[in-house]
């Protein structure tokens, strides 16, 4: 139950990688013989299959490491090219630090940072986004569906507000192209970062999608092969996107079993991911309030994502996840990568249960159960400590 973090692969992901090693296995956009041609080709390939699933054409399609390296990409392709002294980007209180860090590394450059607040259980104002937007304002940067709160975030209606005022907008998807049918073209978004292990894919993989137009005004990130279109000693002119944002040797077996997994989900179909996160979310939301374990983020389920963190009145985040590890149960503890988070909740941590598509109702009994023992053991462990108290205080002399 710690998906939110990275999934399980199904075997035919296992077998894309270990086929395109076995039987495929080239450096490729290098070679002109047949070995090359057909790495080359289930590499693109990949690339068409990718943006066919979040509904883009394959130009706009970059492949990068995961999410953080997307971001980042954008962070310096765009933001150290394009952002001046005294320009703004707004972002919000509940962002993963990969869409935080990178901004704060732009304010160097005299780049100021504004902030959304977190509101009610869990949710952002589009009144304070809209009051927030002014002409400094060049760049916004907001999750799509919050690793900790859940909150599935109005992107669609904020990058529509962001285009009307002249600012672009990147949109953290890592935690919603996995788990809800995503079109990029559709929400109008300027960037869209995603990783592919997030998503039944392989570590080391994942996507930024951009307008084409937006590629085409920025910066090379890395500089090396196969990015170029001529180099001399002293000049350099660059390859069209999306090869100009991807130097040196690929992880091409990485695309290829992203490739697989797109597949995977696809045949699965995505409205009936999101229709068995919503119940398991659900469900687990009812269970948990039953035994008195609080939870955090919007009560709607169709307002968040397929994660559920909360904290065990008492009992550190970090001894509940221990404790359901020995039931093998596997949850995650601390702060997610989300600091600013859980300065909003005023608690040093939380345990958190994410879901996706082959966890089950009676798994999330399981958890329950496992909770259940938690308030358990540390409620045994409390009149034991109450009893030694009261023991040393008649002992001690009048």
């Amino acid at each position: 139950m710690d998906n939110a973090a990275t999934t399980q692969k199904p075997i035919q992901v296992i077998e894309a990688v270990r086929n395109f090693y076995a039987h495929s296995n080239s450096n490729v956009h290098r070679g002109v013989y047949g070995l090359a041609e057909e790495a080359t080709e289930l590499y693109e390939g990949a690339r068409e299959t990718v943006a066919h699933f979040i509904g883009a054409e394959p130009n706009g399609v970059v492949f990068v490491r995961g999410a953080t390296e997307a971001i980042n990409l954008v962070a310096y392709a765009f933001g150290f090219k394009k952002l001046r002294r005294g320009h703004k980007i707004l972002t919000t209180e509940m962002e993963h630090h990969s869409n935080l860090v990178p901004w704060q590394m732009l304010e160097s450059k005299g780049i100021k940072l504004e902030f959304l607040r977190i509101r009610g259980s869990g949710e952002l104002s589009l009144d304070e986004f809209q009051e927030k937007l002014d002409d400094s304002v060049k760049l916004v940067a907001v999750t799509q569906t919050s690793n900790v709160l859940g909150t599935i975030n109005p992107v669609k209606e904020m990058a529509e507000l962001a285009h009307d005022n002249g600012s672009l907008i990147l949109v953290d998807g890592a935690q919603s192209v996995p788990h809800m049918a995503i079109n990029a073209e559709k929400l109008d978004v300027d960037f869209l970062a995603f990783s592919g292990h997030k998503m039944l894919g392989p570590m080391g993989i994942g996507c930024l999608y951009a307008k084409p137009e937006r590629l085409q005004e920025m910066d090379p990130f890395q500089g090396g092969g196969e990015m170029i279109n001529t180099v001399s000693l002293r000049h350099s002119t660059w390859a069209d996107p999306p090869a100009k944002f991807e130097a040196g040797t690929p992880n091409a077996e990485g695309a290829v079993g992203l490739a697989a997994a797109v597949e995977y989900l696809e045949r699965l179909g995505m409205e009936n991911v999101r229709s068995h996160e919503e119940k398991l979310v659900d469900y687990a939301l009812k269970r948990m309030q039953e035994i008195g374990v609080e939870a955090y983020g919007p009560s709607d389920t169709k307002k968040r994502g397929g994660v559920v963190s909360f904290n065990v009145g008492g009992v550190h985040a970090h001894d509940v996840a221990t404790i359901l590890d020995s039931k093998a149960i596997a949850v995650r503890a601390g702060h997610h990568c989300a600091q600013p988070i859980m300065r909003w909740l005023s608690v040093p941590a939380t345990a958190r249960a994410s879901f996706y598509v082959y966890n089950t109702l009676e798994e999330v009994d399981r958890l329950i159960a496992g909770l259940e023992d938690v308030k358990s053991v540390f409620g045994r462990m409390e009149v034991k400590k109450n009893k030694r108290n009261l023991s040393r205080k008649h002992s001690l002399p009048l």
